[in-house]
């Protein structure tokens, strides 16, 4: 590793922002190898160890770009750091892969599933910004609406927003309880999107399970397990 910027090392550390962390020398929160920073050009190379308020950190080489492939169960949330303390999935990760990981878009605290993550934000936003399918299975509760399936076929407009067109198909029809499961598959993912036009045609998801995301699928990985994708090549 050839020398780079602190802020640029910290930032790959996964300690802040380069902003946050030109704030930070500044301040003087910072050491290299003991010695206290407030250059904001410094340099630092390999094996260089940075602490800042106190934790320290080694600079090592980059790793391989890698992706895994998370079954997420309930309860947790996709962010690193919850200001209410709740349990979230790098919490549940953290000691599996050990190093700095981002996922490739977002569960919420209530759904399931495939959750890609991935060292390489190159992959992520390459990703993120693909027309790749997203399959969910979903249950629902309520009476099955008749145009339901058609309509979402066409696209929908809901409180102003548009939703571009989804593939709808039942997967089990229970008259009993009102509790239906369907396959859903779309290329977009609004913010809690199946979830608000499901309850538009007054059905209320109760479970959602994401199964597929582009060419990675979930397959038969248990709950909480996590697998790392064979053969990944960043392009």
């Amino acid at each position: 590793m050839n020398e780079i910027r602190l802020n640029k090392a910290m930032a790959t550390l996964g300690i802040c922002s380069r902003r946050t962390a030109d704030e930070f020398i500044s301040k003087g929160m910072v050491s290299v190898n003991n010695i206290q920073i407030k250059e904001l050009g410094t340099k630092v190379k390999q094996k260089d160890i940075i602490t800042v308020n106190g934790t320290r950190y080694v600079l090592k080489n980059k790793p391989e770009p890698s992706v895994w492939i998370y079954n997420k169960p309930a309860g947790l949330i996709t962010t690193h750091k919850d200001t209410r303390g709740r349990d979230t999935v790098f919490d549940a990760v953290r000691d599996i892969i050990g190093e700095r990981i981002i996922s490739v878009g977002r569960l919420d605290i209530n759904s399931e599933g495939l959750l890609l993550l991935t060292n390489s934000s190159k992959f992520a936003h390459q990703a993120e910004r693909s027309n790749w399918e997203r399959h969910y299975k979903i249950r629902a509760f309520g009476t099955f609406p008749e145009n339901f399936i058609q309509q979402l076929s066409k696209g929908i407009i809901i409180d102003g927003i548009y939703y571009s067109p989804i593939s709808v198909s039942k997967l089990k029809v229970s008259d009993k309880s009102k509790n239906n499961w369907f396959l859903c598959i779309l290329k977009e993912g609004k913010n809690r999107e199946i979830r608000k036009i499901f309850e538009h045609f007054g059905l209320k998801v109760n479970r959602l399970i994401r199964i597929k995301y582009g060419q990675y699928e979930l397959g038969n990985l248990a709950v909480g397990h996590i697998a790392k994708v064979k053969n990944f090549i960043e392009k």
